[in-house]
């Protein structure tokens, strides 16, 4: 069983809030938007971080962590990328792929709104944490967190972080 803290749009900001949350998860996963390389750090000081790097992220981050990253994570095939848009709306960079070979949890950030749908036409689970850092045009910061156990993800929360 792996607990998952999951966020996106950080733009350089991190707090003592996120990082208690960080602190009880297994793993950390980064949607994108890092801003600073300071923020993954403080979070891999904590627990290991996987990542993408965002359009906001300037050839450092790109060196650290890529525009993809697909892994496994116990038996969910796991496919994380920035600018994914979201079932029935997938960017087009990523499009034909989805379609020949779903993943079944895929996550996008970059919108800013906290999103998670069912594709059942693909049949993969889609999240989008929305925003945790201060920078954008969302109302209030958000993150998720969920368990993995085997093939089964599982005990999804929202985690609000109050306002902007």
């Amino acid at each position: 069983m792996t607990k998952i803290l999951l966020l996106s749009d950080t733009h350089g900001y991190i707090d003592e809030v996120i990082l208690k949350y960080a602190k009880q998860a297994d793993e950390i996963w980064h949607a994108g938007d890092i801003g600073k390389l300071s923020v993954t750090d403080k979070l891999s000081a904590i627990k290991p971080v996987r990542g993408v790097f965002g359009n906001i992220d300037d050839h450092i981050i790109q060196k650290e962590f890529p525009l993809d990253n697909r892994f496994y994570c116990e038996g969910v095939d796991v496919w994380i990328t920035h600018i994914g848009g979201y079932p029935h709306k997938y960017n087009v960079r990523i499009r034909e792929e989805i379609k020949t070979k779903p993943p079944k949890l895929f996550i996008s950030g970059h919108s800013h709104i906290l999103k998670v749908m069912w594709d059942k036409k693909l049949d993969l689970l889609h999240m989008n944490p929305g925003a945790c850092g201060k920078h954008g045009f969302h109302a209030v910061r958000t993150m998720l967190r969920f368990t993995i156990d085997g093939e089964e993800i599982k005990d999804l929360e929202i985690i609000e972080l109050g306002k902007r």
